[in-house]
């Protein structure tokens, strides 16, 4: 099943560095550095920047995991990690970056 089908599990288990680099392959985009997935998302307008971030944000409420968000004019930074493992990665941060993908697709496509 593809990461972005895939939903939030209660408790995130740290993932070790061969499966990182596993998932990370799945996350067009992102990258790791200390314990964090990121990427900047790159946006026409303020307008559409806002309506991304409001995106990633009912994502992070319906899968009750929640990044880190940056803004600015035509770029939002969103990073995650996971508290509960001792804030280093599991596989809710990157069904959320997979998600959070899609929604940036959709919204070139829209």
């Amino acid at each position: 099943m593809k990461l972005e089908q895939r939903h939030c599990t209660r408790q995130g288990v740290a993932l070790d560095r061969a499966a990182i680099a596993t998932l990370l392959h799945e996350v067009p985009g992102w990258s790791v550095a200390d314990n964090v997935l990121a990427r900047t998302f790159t946006l026409p307008d303020y307008r559409a920047t806002i309506a991304f971030v409001n995106a990633v944000a009912t994502l992070a409420e319906h899968e009750d995991h929640h990044p880190e968000m940056t803004v600015g004019y035509t770029t939002c930074r969103v990073s995650w990690t996971t508290h509960s493992a001792g804030s280093a990665l599991s596989d809710n941060d990157f069904i959320c970056a997979a998600k959070a993908n899609a929604l940036y697709l959709n919204q070139e496509n829209a």
